[in-house]
C-alpha cells in the first residue's frame, strides 16, 4: 500500500483497465480523451467555453515545464515563482534551464506563502508579468490559500500559474471562482490513477495569445491544445494508452464516491486519523495543523539517532510504502493520506508503526 503523495494506491477496476491494448489513432480511442477532457473540465466547475484541459506525456513536472515554457513571452516578461519547498524550487531551475527571467519569492518551508507576502513583492518588482505557486506543497503537506493569494494578482492583469499537482480531485478547487490562468495536476494524484501523463487546466482566452511562444517542440503546450481541438481528440505524439483508460475508470469511480466534495472529507478524515494516532504515540508533526492540507502529513524523526531506512523497510516488510521527509532544515518522513485507502487500513498501518516504536525504539517497555 502506498503512503505516498502519488504515486498512490489505485483501486483493482482501475488497474484492470489497463489489460487491453489500445490504437492511438483508433475513433473510440480519441473519444474517450475528448470525454476525459470534457470531464475534467466539469469537476474544475469551470465552463467549457472558457477552460479546457490539455493532456499532456510525462509526469507531473513535463506539465509544469510545458506550461512554464509555452505561457511565458521570450522577451518583455518576468515570473514571480512563490517557493516554500521543493516544488516551489523546481519551478525556479525550470525558469533557469528555459531562460525565463524571473524573480523567487522565497517562503520558509514551514509557513505559507500569503497575500501580504505576494503583495509585497509586487511592490518591489512592477516588471511582474506572471505568477506560479505551488497549490500543495508536498514537501511538508502545506496548503497555500491560492483563494486569497489570486485576486491580488489579477488586479493587476497578471497571469497565474497554479502548480494543484497533489490538490486537485482532493482538495475542491472553484475554477470560475478562482480564475486562474492555467491549473496543473497529473494522472497518478488525487483523481486516483497511474502515472503517465499530466494535466493542464488552461484559460482558452490565455492559452490562444501563446502560438510559437514554446521555447520546446514536445512540450508545446499550445500545440498540444491545437491537435486535441482540431484532430477530435487525438494527441500530438504517441501516448500513454493504458494509462488513459485508467484514468477514464478513476475519473468513473470518482463520481460514483460522491465527487470531490466527499473525497476530500475522506482524506480529511485520513489525515486527521494518522496525525492524532502518530500524536498519541509521541511522534510531532513538523507543521501548523491550521496549514495542513489532508494530502500528506510530515512528522519529525522521534529520536536523535531515529534510522528512517530501517523504519522504511520493516513498514514495507509488513505491507506500507511512505516517503522520505523533503524538509531542508529538519530530519523528518512523510505519510500520504491520499488513494484508495480505507480506514481499517489506516489502523493497520498505526498498529504496524506502534509495534516498531515499542520493539525498536523503547524496547525496554515492551
Amino acid at each position: 500500500m502506498l503512503l505516498t503523495p502519488g504515486p498512490l494506491t489505485t483501486s483493482k477496476t482501475v488497474k484492470e483497465n489497463m489489460l487491453a491494448d489500445h490504437g492511438t489513432w483508433d475513433d473510440d480511442y480519441k473519444e474517450l480523451t475528448e470525454w476525459v477532457r470534457h470531464e475534467l473540465v466539469a469537476i474544475a466547475n469551470a465552463s467549457q467555453k472558457e477552460y479546457t484541459a490539455i493532456l499532456m506525456q510525462g509526469s507531473g513536472s513535463f506539465g509544469v515545464e510545458a506550461t512554464l515554457g509555452t505561457a511565458i513571452p521570450k522577451q518583455n516578461a518576468t515570473l514571480l515563482i512563490a517557493e516554500n519547498g521543493a516544488y516551489g524550487e523546481r519551478m525556479v531551475q525550470m525558469a533557469d534551464y528555459l531562460n525565463i527571467a524571473h524573480v523567487v519569492l522565497k517562503v520558509p518551508e514551514t509557513e505559507p506563502v500569503t497575500r501580504e507576502l505576494v503583495a509585497t513583492a509586487l511592490e518591489a518588482h512592477p516588471e511582474i508579468t506572471h505568477f506560479a505557486v505551488v497549490h500543495c506543497e508536498t514537501t511538508t503537506g502545506i496548503l497555500n490559500p491560492i483563494e486569497t493569494i489570486l485576486p491580488e494578482l489579477q488586479k493587476h492583469n497578471i497571469v497565474t500559474i497554479v502548480d494543484a499537482m497533489s490538490s486537485f480531485g482532493g482538495v475542491p478547487i472553484d475554477l470560475t471562482t478562482l480564475q486562474a490562468d492555467y491549473l496543473i495536476t497529473s494522472s497518478n494524484k488525487c483523481i486516483q490513477g497511474v502515472p503517465g501523463f499530466s494535466i493542464v487546466l488552461a484559460k482558452r482566452a490565455t492559452l490562444e495569445t501563446t502560438q510559437y511562444q514554446a521555447r520546446s517542440l514536445s512540450l508545446d503546450l499550445y500545440e498540444q491544445y491545437r491537435t486535441f481541438e482540431d484532430d477530435n481528440g487525438k494527441w500530438r505524439f504517441t501516448s500513454p494508452t493504458h494509462v488513459m483508460y485508467a484514468f477514464a475508470q478513476a475519473l468513473r469511480e470518482l463520481a460514483v464516491e460522491g465527487g470531490i466534495t466527499v473525497r476530500f472529507r475522506r482524506y480529511q478524515t485520513n489525515e486527521q486519523r494518522i496525525r492524532e494516532g502518530m500524536l498519541d504515540m509521541g511522534y510531532k508533526v513538523v507543521i501548523e495543523e491550521a496549514v495542513q492540507s489532508p494530502i500528506i502529513t510530515s512528522f519529525l524523526y522521534p529520536t536523535d539517532d531515529f534510522d528512517f531506512h530501517d523504519f522504511y523497510e520493516y513498514l514495507k516488510d509488513r505491507g506500507f510504502i511512505i516517503h522520505p521527509g523533503k524538509v531542508s532544515r529538519v530530519n523528518s518522513f512523510r505519510i500520504g493520506n491520499i488513494g484508495a485507502i480505507t480506514k481499517t487500513d489506516i489502523d493497520r498501518l498505526l498498529q504496524v508503526v506502534a509495534d516498531y516504536t515499542t520493539e525498536e525504539l523503547h524496547p525496554a517497555r515492551a
